[in-house]
């Protein structure tokens, strides 16, 4: 069988990148391309970046399984999701900036589908948490709207898909213990750590 392979030239990375590119911007021109994504590193590890034509709906650390997301997205959105990097130009400078020390707040068009209700509200609420600034999960949950609803403050930053831009990561334990992130204690103490400065 491999006989049959032996005379196909080497996958040519500058050609499969081009065919890539002419795709997403036939897919973006003729309106089939539901969900557009790209990866960035970044100080807190490799990051995957999903827009909608509303705007950002996911950003997941590596340890979030990149390829479970985007199979999610595929189920939970639609199923047209392509690697479209142009779409999260402006997502990605804005998330260079905030870790260069530059930016610290977002300035993005946000697509909130895949969160309602109480989670819903209490990412609303996590954007007013300042930079810098931290609150306790009973903070939030009283400024959600629900001063009972502690654990699900913590479901909700927990699920958060836009972690970064919707900071959840600037929530702490009453005794100002760090608590969960979904990007990891390490990510959650360096976002923190580097804000504070």
């Amino acid at each position: 069988m491999s006989e049959l392979f032996a005379d196909l030239p080497e996958i040519d990375e500058d050609t499969t990148t081009r065919l890539r590119a002419k795709l997403a911007a036939a897919a973006e021109r003729d309106g089939v391309l539901d969900v557009a994504y790209r990866t960035v590193d970044s100080p807190v590890g490799e990051l995957l970046l999903a827009a909608t034509e509303a705007g950002l709906v996911r950003v997941a650390f590596a340890r979030q399984d990149h390829e479970a997301v985007l199979e999610n997205l595929a189920e939970v959105v639609s199923p047209r999701v392509l690697r479209a990097p142009g779409r999260l130009e402006e997502a990605t400078r804005q998330l260079g900036e905030y870790f260069d020390g530059q930016r610290r707040s977002f300035d993005l068009p946000l697509d909130f589908r895949l969160s309602r209700g109480f989670r819903l509200a209490v990412l609303t609420h996590l954007a007013e948490i300042g930079y810098g600034k931290t609150e306790s999960y009973a903070e939030v949950a009283t400024a959600a709207g629900s001063p009972r609803a502690v654990r699900a403050v913590g479901t909700a930053c927990a699920t958060n898909p836009l972690p970064l831009v919707v900071p959840c990561h600037r929530v702490v334990r009453s005794d100002g213990s760090f608590g969960g992130y979904a990007g990891g204690p390490e990510a959650k103490h360096r976002l923190l750590t580097m804000e504070a400065a």
